[in-house]
């Protein structure tokens, strides 16, 4: 899914800036708006490939810095598998 689909579906989503390569697609729930969708396992290969951390420090990060960064409700969500 695209940048500008996504903005498309929802001009108010929120994105995780550096996670492009993860974003999976949308979430829906009912009464909200569609949310970025990423996958979390790619978003932690990512910071390991790019900012050399190892699989718990990226982890770490992301649960602190990215998932920890809660915006409202436009706010990304990131699935594990």
């Amino acid at each position: 899914m695209t940048i500008d689909r996504i903005s498309q579906i929802n001009p108010d989503a929120l994105l995780a800036d550096g996670f492009e390569d993860a974003i999976i697609g949308m979430c829906m729930q009912f009464g909200q708006s569609p949310v970025v969708t990423y996958d979390y396992k790619k978003c932690i290969e990512i910071l390991q490939e790019r900012d050399d951390m190892t699989e718990d420090e990226a982890s770490e990060y992301m649960d602190y810095n990215v998932i920890g960064a809660y915006m409202g409700l436009h706010s990304p969500v990131f699935l594990i598998r």
